[in-house]
């Protein structure tokens, strides 16, 4: 057997060929040669602070700029090409720990001003709170930015079809806070960062995955719903492969939690949740394509190798979606066989640590054709980026 680590996987080398992956780099070297990662923000081998560059999806080593609190790339740029000027995002040295970098004259990163409110961090627990979802927003929207999709804060740049995060913790006493999507803002409630919470929820729901960061790529495919499918001409075959969403929507749910899943929900959505309406289950899939691409860049820049290990089942073939012809099938094709070899290896991975599977979902073959769905999209826009 080889050691996992050699090289990458003839799957995986495949989807660089095609071009498929990354979109977000999450493997990045300081210019002393050591490995950085994505929440660095300084060296632990030479000191050297580091930044992350949204624009160009990647950690920089950095040096002093001309003028106080200015920062530039320290690594050496070609001759005659201009060194950026950055700052830090002004919750750099908040809770947040932002490492993120900015080139224009906002005081924040293209994260952190998509925020609409935030909790109240004159309480300690809050600032602890806020500081996971921030880790977790962050790598959504480096990935968001990566794939070619709109991210503009409702927040001044783009007020009407924007986009906003409402993060709020209930009072004491009060109401509960209701993790959802309206309108372009995404609420979540802030309990969703405490583990102990969190696990109590997952075992009260029955569910085999929960996290602050499937929160938040499950809402903004709700948000990329109304952006990128709804009044445009994909609402039909949407319609076509995840069902008529003009159904009663708190009907379904209130039948959902009510009667739970259809016993057959395995063989045709990615999760349980996901039978409750169609706007779910496109939420859902949205969800699991981002978790998939992101892991899959992350193993890429990282030149993992799944070769030596069997895949449990035999690889996907044009035959299993609607549409085989299409010209995202080959590289959606390598995506998706490169995912199931990785998570089987992954998987593995989990089991040895006794933790549970690392991605302890079965995808169908309709459900694979889901995926497809919101690949196409996805490709559309960042081939073709425009009015949506």
């Amino acid at each position: 057997m080889r050691p996992l680590f050699e090289s990458m996987s003839a799957r995986l080398q495949d989807l660089w060929k095609r071009g498929q992956a990354p979109a977000a780099s999450r493997a990045s070297r300081c210019v002393c040669g050591r490995p950085v990662f994505f929440d660095n923000s300084l060296c632990l081998n030479c000191g050297r602070p580091l930044g992350y560059e949204p624009r160009l999806g990647r950690v920089l080593a950095l040096q002093p700029g001309p003028q106080p609190g200015t920062w530039q790339p320290a690594a050496e740029l070609p001759e005659g090409e201009p060194r950026p000027l950055y700052r830090r995002c002004g919750n750099f040295d908040s809770a947040a720990g932002c490492n993120w970098l900015v080139e224009d004259a906002q005081a924040l990163c293209r994260s952190c001003r998509l925020n609409r409110v935030i909790p109240d961090l004159s309480l300690p627990e809050n600032q602890v709170l806020w500081g996971r979802i921030e880790a977790a927003k962050r790598r959504l929207v480096s990935q968001l930015i990566g794939l070619g999709l709109p991210v503009r804060t409702r927040l001044g740049e783009d007020p009407a079809r924007g986009l906003a995060f409402d993060l709020l913790r209930a009072l004491p006493g009060g109401p509960p806070v209701m993790t959802g999507h309206a309108d372009g803002i995404i609420t979540l409630n802030a309990e969703e960062a405490d583990p102990a919470y969190r696990e109590r929820t997952r075992e009260h729901l029955q569910e085999p995955y929960r996290t602050v960061l499937g929160h938040l790529r499950h809402e903004v495919g709700h948000y990329y719903w109304d952006r990128l499918v709804a009044h445009t001409p994909w609402l039909e075959p949407f319609r076509r492969t995840f069902g008529d969403e003009r159904q009663d929507y708190a009907a379904a749910l209130r039948r959902h939690y009510e009667q739970g899943a259809p016993a057959d929900w395995q063989s045709r959505h990615v999760s349980a949740y996901a039978s409750a309406h169609p706007w779910e289950d496109w939420a859902e899939t949205w969800a699991h394509y981002l978790h998939m691409v992101d892991t899959l860049d992350t193993a890429l820049s990282f030149g993992l190798d799944a070769d030596s290990v069997e895949p449990s089942h035999a690889p996907y073939t044009p035959e299993t979606l609607q549409q085989p012809a299409d010209a995202t099938t080959a590289g959606f094709l390598s995506f998706v066989n490169a995912w199931m070899e990785l998570t089987c290896v992954l998987n593995e991975l989990s089991r040895s640590m006794g933790q549970p599977d690392f991605y302890p979902f079965v995808l169908s073959a309709p459900a694979v054709d889901k995926l497809h769905f919101v690949h196409r999209i996805v490709t559309q826009y960042r081939d073709h980026p425009g009015p949506d």
